[in-house]
């Protein structure tokens, strides 16, 4: 076996050269990527945000709107949906406070009547102080 030691001349040694390219490509994907997740993100809160139901108005329309000839269901959907305006102020605290005892004898009953003259105050002062 022979070996060829010729020393080369005219010839450098071959070096490591440093390539970056590819860090910078990761880099930039990366921080596009994360741009991106953002505004998408808050496009989707914007619309969430936009197309939000509001529980209060609809809660308005409802009481508002109530059949007070149905005395049970009445009764109910007043207790119901009355609560969410109940921690409003101290004012509509004592008025459903009041509202809730007078509805308390139409309510868990098979059958009922309609309501007393009283009742019907309650409910038409409650319905007075609702706003959205």
């Amino acid at each position: 076996m022979q070996q060829y030691d010729i020393p080369l001349h005219d010839i450098k040694p071959i070096i490591d050269i440093e390539e970056y390219s590819l860090h910078y490509l990761l880099t930039l994907i990366g921080v596009v990527s994360i741009i991106v997740v953002a505004i998408i993100y808050l496009l989707i809160r914007w619309y969430m945000r936009k197309n939000r139901v509001n529980l209060r108005k609809e809660y308005v329309t409802i009481l508002k709107g109530l059949d007070l000839q149905n005395t049970k269901s009445s009764a109910y959907a007043l207790t119901l949906y009355g609560a969410a305006f109940k921690n409003d102020s101290l004012r509509h605290q004592e008025a459903y406070k009041e509202l809730f005892e007078a509805l308390e004898t139409y309510k868990y009953k098979k059958d009922v009547g309609t309501f007393d003259t009283q009742t019907l105050h309650f409910i038409a002062i409650y319905q007075g102080m609702l706003d959205a």
